[in-house]
């Protein structure tokens, strides 16, 4: 019964929340961590209450998962009983009184423009996939991708002419993206060398490949980005999610409208954009010192 209740929620998460492989995947793994609980506990599903839920959750803290991950799987677990009770296998929801651990903000690294460019010439131009990456970080950058949007990136996509991509967001919703001069012209760069692969059959409308002519994986490009940030002498934590975090400060900093953010990243909600809101306090300081009226001379 249960692997049928478990089925009958992963297609409710697919047909009727639009969800990503990617995202499915996720919510399963952490199903799977309450599923083992309750197993352990000899409990079914229909039969947890709010005190196994909050054993389970200090559970999470106890085996070292971190308070924003444990905030993931709790989320996880609250859609799942909340599908339980729409889908009659449940009179109650016992995750309405469950409370998450706190957190607080956690603020990304950003790359300067000026890192970037460090980024992007230390690449060795002379290797296969020098051009391949250079074109990877600058696309990353200019145009905020998540990396999963940019490892499916077709050419039917590329509108260069227009200077626009289309991008396959979350939920397989579509956006349009401006696309910078600067990425166009490495893409243009690696199109030169693509054009000279073997390209596996399937794989012709991906644009980034590897060397086999197949099209990249998001850990691909992660192990890429973190080993030419070493190489660029950059010493942070990065990932290629820094790239689009780095994408929405700059337009921030540059004075965008948070709306105009918010569509350009794909966010269904205003408060998930706010996340990219950091602006250097230092620099907030500044201004006010300069354009407050309280600290003007007079």
């Amino acid at each position: 019964m249960e692997k049928d209740i478990v089925k009958g929620y992963v297609r409710y998460l697919k047909l009727q929340r639009g969800m990503s492989g990617n995202t499915l995947d996720a919510y399963q793994r952490d199903l799977r961590k309450l599923l083992d609980y309750m197993e352990h506990e000899n409990k079914e599903v229909r039969e947890v209450e709010l005190e196994d839920l909050e054993h389970f959750s200090a559970g999470l803290h106890d085996i070292g998962i971190g308070a924003r991950s444990q905030c993931r799987i709790l989320s996880g677990v609250r859609s799942f009983f909340r599908y339980l009770q729409l889908d009659g296998y449940r009179d109650d929801d016992p995750t309405e009184l469950l409370e998450s651990p706190q957190i607080g903000d956690h603020l990304p690294e950003v790359l300067s423009t000026e890192d970037v460019d460090r980024l992007e010439t230390s690449i060795d131009l002379s290797k296969w996939e020098g051009h391949r990456n250079r074109a990877i970080i600058e696309v990353l950058f200019s145009c905020g991708l998540r990396v999963s949007e940019l490892v499916n990136l077709k050419l039917s996509d590329l509108y260069l002419d227009d200077e626009f991509v289309r991008v396959i967001g979350k939920g397989s919703k579509e956006r349009l993206v401006p696309i910078s001069k600067n990425a166009i012209r490495e893409l243009g760069y690696w199109f030169d060398d693509r054009n000279h692969m073997d390209i596996k059959p399937g794989e012709e409308d991906y644009v980034f490949l590897n060397r086999r002519g197949a099209h990249l994986t998001r850990t691909m490009i992660l192990i890429m980005i973190k080993r030419q940030a070493e190489t660029a002498g950059i010493h942070k934590t990065i990932s290629p999610h820094t790239l689009r975090h780095s994408f929405a400060t700059a337009l921030l900093e540059g004075g965008a409208d948070l709306r105009v953010i918010q569509a350009l990243l794909g966010h269904e909600s205003i408060g998930t954009t706010e996340i990219y809101t950091h602006i250097d306090t230092s620099m907030l300081r500044q201004e006010i010192l300069q354009h407050h009226p309280r600290n003007m001379k007079r």
